[in-house]
């Protein structure tokens, strides 16, 4: 990298915008899983309580939305619910191993907080997502995703520094971003397509700060990786490493059926 600097303003300006889209995608999953619930979950049982033809009329609509609009969940639906589920859950398991090792819990705080928040994150993620499942009337997924898990087994035992956890975060946080970026156009209701949409940045936003920890790991310049940083000290690169694509790419997406429930 460079030896040019950046202007200070705008990373922070950066920094609470970053923080900014973590706080909007929570709100927005939250309604998503809530509008879902409300789309498919049985309507209010007050109806059948009143008298007349009116209300039993009235109550039968109501009865037959709810009937369609559960029916409008389709198996492809909850598979999709659970690959991400997989994903979410292997990221967990991924970040809770990497902050017991040694050279990490002993290591930079910055990478020890930062684990610490994305596996909170992901652990909300999985919840919204077992959360929509169970409302479309399939089983919550408690495992991981089989090609990755595989991918995890075979990398674990050749960790060695904090740079080649960062490399498999990255790996990790990439699939779910292109996972779910993916599902918004393969789901087949609006609250679904809101759920994954609003979870998809919030992993890309990981993916783009592992990124820029990767790049200055690789250039010595780990002492950078701190909150708050010396911006000043920062090259010029940093600000655009962890955003490689204009439009976030899907052709390493997981098919919805890869971490499904069997």
């Amino acid at each position: 990298m460079g030896v040019e600097r950046i202007d200070t303003r705008l990373l922070e300006e950066l920094t609470e915008q970053s923080q900014d889209l973590n706080s909007d995608a929570v709100r927005i999953t939250q309604d998503a899983l809530a509008d879902f619930a409300e789309a498919t979950g049985p309507q209010p049982r007050r109806w059948w309580r009143r008298g007349s033809a009116v209300a039993g009329a009235a109550g039968a609509a109501a009865l037959l939305t709810s009937v369609r609009a559960a029916a409008a969940t389709s198996s492809n639906d909850v598979m999709a619910l659970q690959t991400a589920a997989s994903i979410e859950n292997l990221a967990i398991s991924v970040y809770q191993t990497a902050a017991g090792l040694p050279f990490i819990k002993d290591g930079n705080k910055t990478i020890v907080a930062f684990i610490a928040k994305t596996t909170t994150q992901h652990q909300a993620h999985v919840k919204a997502f077992n959360a929509a499942v169970t409302q479309a009337g399939g089983k919550q997924q408690t495992g991981t995703d089989p090609k990755y898990a595989a991918v995890v087994k075979k990398t674990l035992p050749t960790i060695k520094t904090p740079a080649d956890v960062v490399k498999l975060a990255i790996t990790l946080e990439d699939v779910a971003a292109q996972t779910y970026t993916k599902n918004v156009s393969q789901v087949s209701s609006a609250e679904l397509r809101k759920l994954f949409a609003s979870v998809a940045p919030v992993e890309a936003q990981h993916r783009a700060t592992l990124l820029a920890v990767q790049a200055l790991l690789a250039d010595n310049l780990g002492d950078l990786v701190a909150i708050p940083t010396d911006v000043a000290k920062l090259p010029a690169a940093i600000g655009s490493v962890g955003f490689p694509n204009a439009f976030y790419p899907t052709k390493n997406a997981s098919p919805i059926t890869e971490g499904a429930v069997k």
